[in-house]
């Protein structure tokens, strides 16, 4: 079979207005993959220029396959099988910034440009002490970015909007911050910051989309499935979502709603960050101890396992959706997406994955809402109180392997080796948790009474009895 090239497909023509710092997975899986929507719709005709953020990455192979890509969609929407396959074409360019600093400042005299967007991981948008103006090019993602808008700038071009999509709060604010910060450092003038701040926008944003990227173990078969070879083809789940915190003519400027894309232009993310964070992933981070000491491995089998389906239902229900600020209705329906998405066939999401630091997981995704919910009810959340249980009981080692920070796994191997005191010390561990949670009334109490349950009887006979009380019935 041929590699995937323009002569298989026509390229798309549109001029380039995206500039994209990052080229993995997710960013084509979700991002171009929306571009593309739009250009088939006649809704955009613009093309996206990629910049690689670190010197080693895909640029070299996109370019070998003429910028193109396939997207595979794979799950299930409204209990209906979706298993589709997708050429994108809106990929122009790519470029390394680090042997073609001039191609990559050159972007800048384009007018046509009018759209940045990023994913650079989350510890892409840093400020990094060393970069320096005179650098070709600076280390940091910040640092390119200054770089590139100082020469626009200089150039009196007009300013750009500006969307991170990197998986951290207020991301488009924090980029703007430390835009400034090199600005100041690197004495490129109060007219420039006058410049950036008036004539550009800065967007804050949240993603979600399950890309596992490139089908490594069925890349033969797809490659039959296409009539082609795509070393570079991208695997997603269909559901999508993208918030961005902008203005409302972004609406109309890139219209994804009409593209029939579930995109949401608001003014305040806060709200769709925190049904993000808890209703998704929060459940996600409370079923791995309580699964994995069961001897369940994926996400699937969690959600086909009557005890255990049975729980994340009453977690939603119970403890989650009704500590959360967006309408009720709304909640569920989108809990029940999230439900349908962890029955993916297609997905195999492994619990050992999403088990990775598994403890700052839990303080960002779960307690937040923990400490509300006692805050309302005055009573410890039982659902969650047994996953903290089984989550200290993972981290001890002795059935699972936990996957996270030496220092973390250093505290709690020295607070185990005193099997009496190890629950006190834990909660109380403010380094862990952010907070002393040994404070909380009978909390400390709870937890030495579950995770002697657990230990004792196992994480199944415990959820069948609690499955009994009221709470849980």
């Amino acid at each position: 079979m041929k590699k995937l090239n323009s002569e298989l497909v026509k390229k798309n023509d549109a001029p380039v207005k995206i500039l994209q710092f990052g080229e993995g997975n997710f960013m084509r899986g979700f991002v171009d993959w929306q571009i593309q929507q739009l250009n088939d719709k006649n809704l955009f005709h613009g093309n996206v220029a990629i910049v690689q953020p670190l010197e080693k990455g895909l640029g070299e192979m996109l370019a070998q396959q003429d910028h193109l890509y396939t997207v595979i969609l794979q799950g299930l929407i409204d209990g209906k099988i979706v298993d589709t396959s997708e050429i994108i074409t809106v990929v122009d360019q790519t470029i390394n910034p680090y042997h073609e600093w001039a191609s990559f400042l050159s972007l800048a005299e384009n007018d046509e440009l009018t759209y940045i967007v990023s994913n650079t991981t989350e510890a892409g948008i840093q400020y990094v002490e060393t970069d320096e103006r005179k650098d070709t090019p600076p280390q940091s993602f910040p640092g390119k970015l200054t770089a590139f808008l100082y020469h626009r700038y200089e150039l009196k071009k007009p300013g750009l909007t500006i969307i991170p999509c990197e998986l951290i709060d207020r991301n488009g604010e924090r980029l703007k911050e430390i835009i400034l910060r090199y600005a100041e450092k690197w004495e490129l003038g109060a007219s420039f910051n006058e410049w950036l701040l008036a004539e550009n926008t800065f967007c804050c944003s949240l993603v979600d989309r399950i890309v596992p990227g490139y089908p490594r173990e069925d890349a033969e078969s797809f490659n039959e499935r296409h009539g082609y070879v795509d070393q570079l083809m991208v695997k997603a789940e269909p559901f999508m979502l993208w918030v961005i915190e902008g203005p409302k003519s972004l609406a109309q400027e890139l219209p994804f709603e009409k593209a029939g894309l579930n995109v949401v232009i608001t003014d305040d993310m806060t709200p769709y960050r925190e049904r993000k964070v808890h209703l998704l992933n929060g459940p996600h981070t409370a079923m791995v101890p309580l699964a994995m000491l069961s001897g369940l491995e994926t996400v699937e089998e969690v959600m086909k396992d009557q005890l255990f389906s049975g729980y994340i239902d009453q977690l939603f229900a119970t403890e989650l959706i009704p500590m959360l600020s967006l309408p009720e209705e709304e909640l569920a329906a989108y809990a029940d997406q999230i439900k349908e998405r962890f029955l993916n066939p297609f997905a195999h999401h492994k619990l050992e994955a999403i088990s990775l630091n598994s403890i700052s997981k839990f303080s960002t995704r779960l307690l937040p809402v923990f400490h509300k919910y006692i805050e309302e009810k005055e009573t410890i959340p039982p659902l969650m109180a047994v996953s903290l249980a089984a989550l200290l009981l993972m981290y001890r080692g002795d059935q699972i392997q936990p996957h996270d920070d030496e220092a973390i796994l250093t505290r709690f191997a020295a607070a185990w080796s005193e099997p009496e005191t190890a629950i006190p010390t834990l909660l109380k561990d403010s380094e862990l948790w952010g907070r002393d949670l040994s404070d909380i009334p009978d909390l400390t109490h709870t937890i030495t009474e579950m995770t002697a349950a657990i230990d004792k009887k196992g994480v199944r006979q415990v959820l069948q009895e609690m499955k009994g009380t009221m709470v849980y019935a």
